[in-house]
């Protein structure tokens, strides 16, 4: 590993300019440079230890020789270490925060409190805090909360998936805030592990001043609730609202309409033609009255809407005769044949009279 000469404070790794490592003659492979972000930047290579056991001979009787060189700075100067370390596997890291502990639910409970309390300069109050019981990296639900102990936040990711995935890629960045969270700052919280248990019907919830909590539930769940509690009140609401609905399209649909013929001459405009009959509306029915038990049932009823809707046989006196005298067969044309004379072509019209 490399860093900085430098004891004021804990260094990151930090590679020297064009450095180059060679173990018992061979080359070491470095991590390789990184995309520039802007135009003529120099590219940068990922500072992170480097593996050298497949160069290493594992015998007491061989020395191993290591040559490493780059490009000296003015004022910065180099520290380099080699470690002997053992990589340990997810499994036995989340052994190892279970081990820890479970953080006191009353922490997380100040915590809460402290994020709600009224700031007398600020003209906006926070009165409640939505948090997921969902993983921010797996987006499902949360089985073992935790945090790091340097994070702010409420909202909780899952310590198993967390660590799984820092073993094929160790960043150790909290998923929340983006922060570093190393696994020795991990910690379960035990408020969390506390509302997991009891709400098992919701993935979210919402923390209140005094740092109790409530399940949050969607629009949707929360009719369903309401209308299996209102039982026979809503039963008879829903069914009183459809009668009086039925009864004002009916009210309407029974006015009396009449039916002006446009193919009659001029000279009987003064008649005055009888108003239609009425019909009923093939999609009402009458309601049956209350039974005991107080609800309103009705019967069957067709959609309001008829699709193919029962039209009378057309009625011959409606048409002018003297008009259909004038489009009698032209004289040019060859007369109808014998057997077709007599047909009527009345039923096939469709429509109104």
């Amino acid at each position: 590993r490399f860093c900085l000469s430098e004891t004021s404070c804990p260094q990151e790794d930090h590679f020297p300019p064009n450095l180059c490592v060679k173990v018992n003659t061979k080359p070491c492979s470095l991590p390789g440079y990184l995309p520039p972000t802007k135009n003529g930047v120099e590219p940068k290579r990922p500072s992170r230890p480097i593996n050298i056991t497949s160069l290493v001979r594992l015998s007491t009787t061989v020395p191993n020789t290591i040559v490493v060189s780059w490009t000296a700075e003015i004022g910065r100067n180099y520290s380099m270490a080699v470690y002997l370390v053992k990589q340990l596997s997810s499994t036995v890291l989340l052994q190892r925060l279970r081990a820890k502990g479970i953080r006191n639910p009353d922490h997380s409970r100040a915590l809460i409190k402290e994020k709600l309390t009224a700031d007398p300069d600020s003209e906006i109050a926070t009165t409640s805090l939505r948090v997921s019981l969902l993983c921010p990296l797996g987006k499902m639900r949360l089985t073992i909360p935790c945090r790091a102990l340097t994070c702010s936040h409420l909202q909780c990711f899952d310590a198993t998936l967390y660590i799984q995935m820092n073993e094929k890629k160790p960043t150790w960045v909290c998923p929340v805030c983006d922060k570093k969270a190393p696994y020795e700052h991990l910690i379960i919280d035990g408020l969390f592990m506390e509302i997991l248990k009891y709400c098992t019907d919701c993935d979210e919830i919402q923390f209140k001043e005094d740092g109790s909590w409530a399940p949050m539930r969607s629009k949707k769940e929360v009719q369903e609730v309401s209308a299996s509690y209102n039982g026979v009140d809503g039963c008879l609401t829903s069914t009183l609202e459809h009668q009086v609905a039925s009864h004002h399209q009916s009210s309407n649909k029974n006015k009396k309409v009449e039916v002006i013929d446009l193919t009659i001459d001029s000279s009987s405009d003064e008649e005055e033609e009888e108003p239609s009959a009425k019909r009923t509306c093939p999609s009402l029915s009458p309601t049956s009255p209350l039974n005991n038990k107080g609800i309103l049932s009705l019967p069957h009823q067709a959609s309001p809407v008829s699709r193919t809707p029962s039209l009378p046989a057309v009625d011959t006196s409606y048409i002018n005769t003297s008009l259909i005298q004038d489009y009698r067969h032209p004289f040019h044309m060859t007369p109808m044949p014998y057997d077709l004379q007599g047909l009527d072509f009345f039923p096939f019209l469709s429509g109104d009279n």
